[in-house]
């Protein structure tokens, strides 16, 4: 059983929670160069018998900084939670990243929240790690100050693919060139995107092909187009087969982003229920087709590929 994580909204953290290993970040995803990071960060927790505790920002600093930027995320606040448990991590900050935090001095931040708030005895992050008021903070810096807070930094070299580093920018890049399989692979687990049922136009349902509807809040759009896709309804363990299409739906000149959901032999209602919808295999691009019946027929045949799909 996964021990729970403590989660913290602030630096204010007990004492029990100080001397520990502290890997700050966005972590956006917890792909494969992050679970190295981690791995790495669980050596010393055993060794020295340490915490491990989780350094992360809400929104994404990005986000905060470019309002225009909504469509971000690979994974929500619950997934991170999930994975990081995962991934042995023992307590979370998790800091609103507003207009006042954002000024803050890097030095400020080392001296003020680092040494005097969290006092940790191993801190790990990125080399591409910037902090403080117009990013001014970065390794140097940090190593700058090792001896006077009493911390050592740990870097380590960032994971490499094929000769390019894996980072959440690269995934959510594959995500939305539709290269769903490698995505995958770099996440070490199947994209998932969770969501309420809304109500939608029926449009679905009138042509024969009933479907949830799922608003996708700020989950990053990845290529419009039908997935293959297993759904869990809530918590229960049971998953079903399906097919989705996310997109505009041009052929109903539909102008927001949607996720439509259609569950393999399944009737019931779902209207605000939570489903978990994890991405197997992207199928083809979203089309504008000339009318009703030619748009049918393209749904058949990607049902024909979709069922095939183990």
């Amino acid at each position: 059983m996964v021990k729970k994580i403590k989660i913290f909204r602030n630096f204010e953290i007990n004492n029990s929670y100080k001397k520990s290993v502290i890997l700050i970040g966005n972590f956006d995803g917890l792909h494969l160069g992050h679970q190295k990071l981690f791995n790495e960060a669980k050596k010393y927790k055993k060794k020295y018998k340490l915490k491990i505790g989780v350094v992360t920002f809400d929104p994404i600093p990005k986000m905060f900084f470019n309002k225009k930027i909504i469509n971000y995320r690979i994974s929500n606040f619950n997934q991170k939670i999930i994975n990081l448990k995962s991934l042995g991590v023992d307590f979370l900050i998790n800091k609103n990243f507003n207009k006042k935090f954002s000024k803050i001095n890097c030095h400020n931040f080392i001296n003020k929240i680092i040494f005097k708030k969290l006092n940790p005895k191993y801190i790990f992050v990125s080399d591409n790690f910037r902090f403080g008021n117009n990013r001014e903070g970065d390794l140097r810096l940090l190593e700058k100050y090792q001896s006077i807070c009493n911390y050592k930094l740990i870097n380590t070299k960032p994971l490499k693919k094929n000769n390019r580093i894996i980072s959440s920018t690269y995934i959510r890049k594959l995500l939305q060139n539709g290269n769903l399989s490698q995505a995958n692979k770099l996440l070490n687990r199947k994209w998932t995107i969770e969501g309420k049922v809304q109500k939608g136009r029926m449009m679905g349902k009138k042509i024969g092909f009933p479907t949830c509807n799922l608003d996708i809040g700020n989950y990053l759009i990845a290529k419009p187009g039908v997935y293959a896709i297993n759904i869990r309804i809530n918590k229960d363990n049971k998953i079903y087969k399906g097919i989705a299409n996310l997109g505009y739906r041009p052929t109903f000149n539909q102008k927001k982003i949607l996720l439509e959901v259609n569950i393999f032999n399944f009737s019931r209602n779902l209207y605000n229920r939570k489903l978990t919808v994890q991405f197997l295999k992207f199928i083809r691009g979203e089309k504008k087709f000339k009318g009703i019946e030619q748009l049918i027929s393209q749904i058949r045949k990607d049902l024909l590929i979709v069922k095939k799909i183990k």
